[in-house]
């Protein structure tokens, strides 16, 4: 009885096996269909080895990470880089057995052509991990819908108020609520549960979106003319 358990519990570890690697397989031929019918290039993995480099606050999470299926090329005339990326939290429980929790998303991310302090704009409880870790005080900014819809934090409180502003706000209260953003030096991120293929159009719209709102001020005062 004892071997025919062990051999039915290999069997099934091999089908879950097997039905991954399908799935996997089946994303990235969408994924390289879409990257083709919109002029973008598609690859398996980060053949540069730069997607974990930026220190986004969600590239830390977990205790264990990894990227894949790649989309580099220009949307709209912004040079962009979208992927995949997953983190597990792993735990034991009261018997010593260790299993991992996996959390999936869709990335994008672009140059912004200037240097921001550490800023993360989410929709998140500000009890969560993400907003935890920065160690930050939440801003409040004066337009009370954007501050009941985000919770905002920022190492340099000058600049999130420089980026936040009227404009921004607005835009973020319409373009929905499945995106979180983060900027950091040179790049922003942004980010929501893995997406279908078809259903990256939005988050690279997001992405776009959030770069057309950017004020002036940021590029006067954080560009790389600034210290001039």
């Amino acid at each position: 009885m004892g071997t025919l358990v062990v051999v039915l519990v290999f069997v099934a570890v091999v089908v879950l096996a097997v039905v991954q690697w399908q799935l996997r397989q089946k994303r990235g031929e969408e994924l390289l269909a879409f990257a083709f019918q919109f002029g973008l290039e598609y690859s398996r993995t980060d053949i540069r080895g730069e997607a974990l480099v930026a220190p986004f606050a969600l590239f830390e999470k977990g205790d264990g990470r990894g990227v894949e299926n790649f989309i580099t090329g220009a949307w709209q005339g912004l040079p962009v880089t979208e992927f995949d990326y997953w983190y597990y939290d792993e735990s034991t429980d009261s018997e010593g057995h260790r299993s991992k929790t996996y959390h999936y998303f869709s990335c994008a991310e672009a140059a912004i052509g200037a240097f921001c302090p550490h800023l993360v704009v989410g929709r998140e409880d500000p009890g969560t991990w993400l907003a935890g870790h920065m160690g930050f005080h939440d801003i409040e900014f004066e337009l009370e819908e954007f501050n009941r819809a985000f919770w905002v934090k920022c190492e340099d409180r000058k600049f999130a108020n420089d980026m936040i502003d009227q404009r921004m706000m607005n835009w973020m209260l319409r373009v929905g609520s499945d995106w979180s953003f983060e900027g950091c030096g040179s790049e922003v991120l942004v980010y929501s549960r893995r997406r279908k293929p078809f259903e990256l159009i939005p988050l690279l719209g997001a992405l776009k979106g959030f770069l057309d709102h950017v004020p002036r001020v940021v590029y006067e005062l954080y560009g790389p003319d600034a210290a001039r």
